[in-house]
């Protein structure tokens, strides 16, 4: 317990250190401020609080912040200012309109995604995952097929790290080390030890539907489609609510294509590998 501190005139404050002259400020009369370049001449007028206090400010008690001259806009001038504001994520291709499509991997809530399709469009992803600064965890059966791409990427910080199925060890996702984890078990994954998680995506890949489909799909946040038989398509349809016009399409796809569905939106984008990515994965394709 603090000991209470007495002054001369001061009345008794605790918690407070004995300072020189604190004690007239807390219990003695009022205390006038020091004017710059001595006290007033007589016959001058004593100044006021807020001259007082305009001078404890010019002589460094507090700042005063630099003025600007402001800086008006014509309101005709307004429709000019434009900022281009766009998604953050990977890009996994453009749409139909060519504009670049932006997929969100690294989030601070857990988001599952499904990918029906082949292996190289999957691959691409989780090489631009990787170089976003995430860390991709690759669960499957087929390590040969992912060989490559780690060799290329290394393991570690942004990264690429191999695993068999039902062997992903925990990953410690945060904001500052994200996680993309790809589940590329065939077209029965068994349920995964790792799940999604606050900055831990996990995309499951599945060359045609299956028999698991409908309850991944269901759990899904993201859906994409790449081309499938037209039973599928009839299929994949009522699982997503597709209209009459995408069931048809499905199954004419082009290699690359893919239709990504979330919720209501759904949108066409075309992967299209840069030469690096054609140097390791090859050319688009749907079949591996």
């Amino acid at each position: 317990m603090t000991a209470p501190v007495h002054g001369p005139g001061a009345g008794t404050v605790s918690g407070v250190a004995a300072v020189p002259g604190v004690a007239a400020v807390l219990g003695g009369g009022p205390v006038s401020a020091p004017t710059p370049g001595g006290p007033a001449r007589a016959g001058e007028p004593a100044p006021s609080a807020s001259d007082r206090a305009r001078q404890l400010i010019r002589s460094g008690f507090g700042l005063i912040g630099p003025r600007h001259p402001r800086h008006a806009l014509p309101l005709e001038s307004l429709p000019e200012l434009g900022l281009p504001i766009g998604d953050d994520g990977v890009v996994i291709g453009v749409d139909a309109e060519s504009r670049p499509a932006v997929l969100g991997v690294n989030r601070p809530t857990p988001y599952d995604m499904v990918f029906i399709g082949g292996l190289w469009t999957a691959q691409v992803i989780a090489l631009r995952a990787a170089a976003t600064g995430a860390r991709v965890a690759v669960e499957t059966g087929r390590a040969g097929a992912w060989a490559q791409l780690v060799q290329a990427l290394g393991v570690g910080q942004s990264g690429m790290a191999v695993h068999d199925v039902g062997r992903v060890p925990p990953l410690g996702a945060s904001a500052g080390s994200p996680v993309l984890v790809v589940r590329d078990c065939g077209m029965r994954p068994p349920r995964g030890r790792v799940v999604s998680a606050p900055w831990q995506s996990v995309l499951t890949v599945l060359p045609y539907l299956s028999p698991v489909a409908p309850r991944l799909v269901r759990q899904a946040r993201l859906v994409g489609v790449q081309r499938v038989s037209p039973d599928e398509a009839v299929q994949i349809g009522r699982l997503l609510g597709l209209p009459g016009a995408d069931v048809e399409s499905l199954p004419t796809l082009a290699d690359g294509v893919t239709l990504w569905c979330a919720d209501r939106d759904r949108q066409y984008v075309m992967t299209q590998a840069t030469d690096a990515e054609t140097g390791l994965l090859g050319t688009a394709r749907r079949m591996d």
